[in-house]
């Protein structure tokens, strides 16, 4: 038999997956201001207090659910490094991205949503990691330009031109949909 914290923890991992899922349902439909607690915890079938117990607030919960999205982002291209093959490299991220716009468009649509706002849950994240996780890419990226792997760009703009071009397909899927019939 678990013991019992093994048991509770396995319980509170499941109950935060729910309420994640419920959340990202909720924000991407809704918006931040649009979505109540009670309107989660509808969808993930748990008491509010649960909600209210794992993330102490809405914004807490909102925040958390922002970070989960761009810890999931920024992971498809954590690992390549100055000795990787940039197309082999690039071709990869560009690829994972994309399936990431088709097997969690809603997502794309929160953080969409959250720019489009003035990123106001995102300022710290975008003043700090996000800075720090951008050089590093950069860094690579100019690495490979000053090797003679790669054309020269500004690997900025190549990064936001990815992004915009993976993302475009979740945060426009009614566009879309529409025009591919």
């Amino acid at each position: 038999m678990a013991s019992k914290s093994k048991m509770d923890g396995s319980i509170g991992a499941k109950n935060k997956q729910k309420i994640l899922v419920a959340a990202e349902k909720a924000f991407a439909t809704y918006g931040f201001k649009g979505t109540s607690v009670q309107q989660i915890a509808d969808e993930a079938e748990l008491p509010k207090t649960n909600i209210l117990y794992y993330f102490k607030s809405k914004q807490g919960l909102y925040v958390a659910l922002l970070q989960d999205i761009m810890s999931l982002w920024n992971s498809r291209f954590d690992q390549v490094t100055e000795d990787d093959d940039p197309a082999e490299s690039l071709a990869d991220y560009i690829a994972d991205k994309m399936t990431m716009s088709r097997t969690h468009p809603q997502a794309s649509k929160i953080f969409a949503m959250e720019v489009l706002n003035g990123a106001p849950y995102l300022n710290k994240f975008f003043s700090n990691e996000h800075v720090a996780w951008m050089e590093g890419r950069v860094a690579i990226l100019n690495s490979w330009i000053a090797q003679g792997r790669m054309t020269a760009v500004d690997p900025l703009y190549l990064l936001f031109h990815i992004w915009a071009c993976t993302q475009h397909y979740a945060d426009f899927s009614a566009q879309i949909t529409s025009l591919r019939g």
